[in-house]
């Protein structure tokens, strides 16, 4: 039996909780629930301004399309509420200055979720998730990885790799190639793999990255 997303007793309030009952969240995780979304975005001008350069920067690199469409189906599928949940519990940044040089990356809490990186003229994209979602008996334990199950989620073996970060219950899984990408994405055990993750982190609080958020990069996530 799959693990269930970290919740709390229903008297919390922290997190997406505020919004989301735990039975709405496993639906949500299991593809058996439309979530209602908010209508309209709540949005800083200064901060949508800030990083408009960067956007700019981005749209002239080579992989730019291939990165807003992949941004936008992750968007849409991948983030539970996401203009009611905006800035607040998750965000996504722009060229940001870390030493992997990413071209962009998604976060919520103190969490990176998603981060997508130049490969040539090609990208190639780093998932974290709970390595229980990829056992063969759903432990959190890295022999019991089920390594065929990661290569049915890819147009081809060589795309994928993994490593584990130091954590419980924590892996990260390298993908190369928007094909395989996008194949990860509509697998429905990777992808509720990734919903499930993804909650645990913005269940825990508010995001400690707002102020790199990105809004010309989110317009197309919430397209």
């Amino acid at each position: 039996m799959a693990p269930e997303v970290s919740t709390s007793p229903r008297r919390s309030t922290t997190g997406l909780r505020r919004f989301l009952d735990p039975g709405q969240q496993r639906d949500w995780i299991e593809g058996k629930a439309d979530l209602r979304d908010a209508d309209e975005r709540s949005e800083s001008l200064e901060l949508r301004f800030k990083y408009v350069p960067r956007f700019q920067k981005l749209l002239r690199r080579p992989q730019a399309q291939e990165v807003l469409e992949i941004l936008g189906f992750y968007g849409r599928n991948c983030i539970p509420i996401p203009r009611k949940s905006e800035r607040q519990y998750w965000s996504v940044s722009c060229l940001p200055s870390t030493s992997d040089k990413p071209l962009v990356r998604v976060n919520a809490s103190w969490m990176e979720l998603f981060t997508l990186y130049a490969d040539g003229e090609g990208i190639r994209a780093r998932f974290l998730v709970h390595l229980s979602d990829f056992t063969t008996d759903h432990s959190p334990l890295q022999d019991h990885l089920d390594e065929a199950l990661l290569e049915h989620c890819v147009t081809a073996p060589e795309d994928i790799g993994y490593f584990v970060p130091k954590g419980a219950d924590m892996f990260g899984v390298k993908v190369r190639g928007s094909a395989s990408i996008r194949r990860f994405l509509a697998d429905r055990r990777a992808l509720s793999a990734i919903r499930r993750f993804n909650l645990t982190h913005m269940n825990r609080g508010r995001n400690a990255y707002q102020a790199s958020h990105c809004y010309s990069l989110a317009d197309h996530m919430l397209a």
